[in-house]
């Protein structure tokens, strides 16, 4: 029996009486630099386990400079694709001596008979593969089962139902019965809600009788979930939409209520409670008290292997709250109405899980009037440094004048920019399509992003400058298709996340797409033909799994010291999984800078 560690995928997908056939069933053969392990066009015999050395992947039709596809070294697994099409599509050649573990084609096809998940990994996209991973850092998926996958089916209530016509009296008593904290108000097929504070509210400040209908105080704008949605998605609602309990919905039929304190118990850990805190919060103090638990939160998000788009909508909606609350705290309530307060870059996408550097702006009514403006700025931005949002290096924020105008300011500043098209202005307009209202009236943000989308969607020739800048940094692959390297690392972001995220963004201001998340950019790509669905879901797929690398290494940085944080991911630390899924991803981001290349007339620049 061959001692062969088979602690990574895919062997994990399959049991222990499988793992040990394995081992009793390989050999070790030894490969001589340069040697043909397997021909081009040759039936698969074998699956080979690269113990030491490196092999190479070439497609012998290709010009000598390209025919170098692929780079497999220790603990890399290659052959396989060989035995389930009967012949290799591709040349595998040892570059240096090597030294594999060998198995038989009949092993390998009863583990693929006896293992469906086994055969189905080397079929997989990188979709898939991505979501292995994932389980498998959740140890085996115990949290994504009892986490992510947990729905809003299992947690909601039954729905406390009233005709709109009865009165406050009887609403209050049947609350009381119910020991229920709200209930649903039925007029005509159309459903309302009413809480404890809302039928307070109605009889202490509205002055109704008691004898007022309830529909008076109801609130006829639901926030909804389906039952199949995750209850993770309804807490991310809620905290997005600063209330307390969704209504439960399928199909036009009413099927429960959720509260947060519900979904709040349902999760054990207590880094949950972070989005209650922020909601409870009465001063700065205590904001800064929650605002400085959200480390807490994304250490335990990640270490329970929740899927990484979760964990950023729930952290955006979080640190949109805790700034729309330091908003209420600091600015005077008579402005919230003629103002936006937005949020930009990884922010304003949502694409940011460690607190980032602040990228914030104001947008006025032409006819505000504010004459404190200045000081309340400079206030507003002292305060979110207290809470934890450092400085913008480049001082985008709302203490800088440049920052802030009216809606007619904006639209003049968009029409300067894309007039100039020089670094500058692009960047700005860049920054500016990103942007996300998180305090005041939003719709002074969406005349803006009108007045944006119609200056430059039509504009081939702004597009094409826009367009360049996803090119401008290399992918770190070797001219042979393999992973730079460096000892320091290779730039995750320069190499895989920007050209991704500018690259759509591009696209988006084209296609006059409102969403400012790159997912939900693909998503509307995809919808609209613009991207191959497939193509979307793996640029989606490759942008997490670079922003999930980058998070472990940024993580275990401010774990080990006080050091900026990197955006630099070391190729050798790794597992083999997690370089095989890199090396895919940054080959996908390599065909989609071709498809920028190719739309926008890059070639010639």
């Amino acid at each position: 029996m061959i001692d062969v560690d088979l602690s990574q995928l895919p062997f994990t997908l399959i049991d222990d009486e499988g793992r040990d056939h394995v081992r009793r069933g390989m050999d070790i053969a030894y490969f001589d630099r340069n040697e043909i392990i397997i021909e081009m066009g040759q039936t698969g015999e074998s699956v080979f386990l690269i113990h030491k050395g490196e092999v190479a992947e070439i497609d012998p039709t290709l010009p000598a400079s390209s025919a170098r596809i692929g780079h497999y070294t220790s603990g890399d697994l290659f052959g396989a694709i060989s035995i389930l099409n009967g012949k290799s599509r591709y040349r595998f050649q040892a570059e240096q001596e090597c030294l594999c573990y060998v198995m038989p084609k009949a092993l390998f096809i009863k583990l693929c008979r006896h293992h469906p998940d086994f055969e189905s990994f080397f079929k997989q996209s990188l979709s898939h593969k991505a979501r292995l991973l994932t389980e498998k850092r959740a140890e085996g998926g115990v949290t994504m089962a009892g986490f992510m996958l947990a729905k809003v089916s299992e947690c909601m209530r039954e729905p406390l139902i009233m005709d709109a016509s009865t009165d406050i009296a009887s609403a209050v008593g049947q609350l009381n019965d119910s020991h229920a904290d709200s209930l649903l108000v039925n007029t005509q097929g159309k459903f309302g809600i009413v809480t404890k504070t809302d039928l307070l509210n109605g009889i202490v400040l509205d002055n109704y009788d008691h004898t007022s209908s309830v529909e008076k105080v109801a609130h006829f704008s639901l926030v909804t979930v389906t039952p199949n949605q995750y209850l993770f998605e309804a807490l991310v609602l809620m905290t997005r939409h600063k209330v307390t309990r969704v209504v439960v919905m399928e199909q036009d039929a009413l099927k429960g209520v959720v509260e947060l304190t519900d979904v709040l118990s349902y999760f054990s850990s207590r880094s949950y409670v972070v989005s209650l805190q922020v909601e409870q919060a009465n001063s700065l103090e205590a904001l800064a008290a929650a605002s400085q638990r959200t480390p807490e939160l994304v250490n335990a998000l990640m270490a329970q292997g929740v899927k990484l788009r979760f964990a950023m909508d729930l952290l955006a909606a979080l640190n949109g709250r805790i700034m729309s609350k330091a908003w209420s705290f600091i600015i005077p309530e008579q402005y919230h109405a003629q103002s936006c307060l937005m949020v930009m870059g990884s922010e304003g996408r949502g694409e940011q899980i460690l607190k980032t550097d602040q990228d914030n702006g104001l947008i006025l009514a032409d006819d505000s009037h504010w004459p404190s403006l200045a000081e309340d700025m400079n206030a507003l931005t002292q305060t979110l440094i207290q809470l934890g949002y450092p400085p913008c290096p480049g001082n985008i924020m709302v203490s800088n004048p440049e920052w802030v105008g009216t809606v007619s300011q904006w639209k003049s500043n968009i029409a300067k920019w894309v007039s100039a098209r020089d670094g500058d202005s692009l960047m700005k307009l860049a920054i500016l399509l990103d942007a996300h209202g998180v305090a005041g009236d939003p719709k002074l943000l969406n005349s803006v992003r009108t007045a944006l989308f119609e200056r430059c969607s039509r504009d081939e020739l702004l597009l094409s400058y826009f367009a360049r800048a996803a090119l401008r940094f290399s992918t770190p692959l070797t001219l042979f298709g393999s992973l730079k390297k460096p000892q320091h690392g290779i730039d995750i972001k320069k190499g895989g996340i920007f050209p991704i995220v500018h690259g759509v963004r591009t696209m988006a201001l084209e296609r006059r797409i409102n969403a400012t998340s790159t997912l939900d950019r693909l998503d509307a790509l995809a919808e609209d033909g613009r991207l191959d669905r497939r193509f979307a879901d793996d640029l989606g797929e490759a942008l997490a799994l670079f922003t999930e690398l980058r998070l472990k290494q940024q993580l275990q940085t401010a774990e080990a010291s006080n050091q900026q944080r990197s955006n630099r991911v070391v190729v050798q630390e790794l597992s083999s999984l997690e370089r095989d899924l890199l090396r895919e991803a940054l080959h996908i981001v390599k065909d989609f800078k071709q498809r920028l290349s190719h739309r926008y007339h890059l070639e010639y620049s």
